[in-house]
């Protein structure tokens, strides 16, 4: 079971429930939301997508309308282990 760090006051709309139950996945370690910027875009729901890989894991970021915000996920799961996971709580 991971943890979902918390360090900034603002998040999207949504996410962070998300997050939580990202974080109860085996195999997933830290979880944390980062920077928040306007995306070009537009997208009606929520949507998590896989980014690029990082030393402890991936980086992913979520939409949601004109928002975009960055996710660090620090995990051993490979990037199509991680991506079937989140595609599962993108549908719901």
């Amino acid at each position: 079971m991971g943890r979902l760090v918390l360090n900034h006051s603002t998040n999207l709309e949504g996410l962070i429930p998300i997050l939580q139950k990202l974080a109860l996945e085996n195999n997933i370690k830290t979880i944390t939301p980062a920077v928040i910027s306007r995306a070009r875009g537009r997208s009606s729901k929520l949507i998590i997508r896989l980014s690029v890989k990082t030393i402890n894991g991936y980086k992913a970021i979520a939409r949601k309308g004109n928002t975009a915000q960055e996710v660090f996920i620090s995990t051993e799961l490979s990037k199509d282990e991680l991506k079937e996971i989140i595609d599962l709580y993108n549908k719901k």
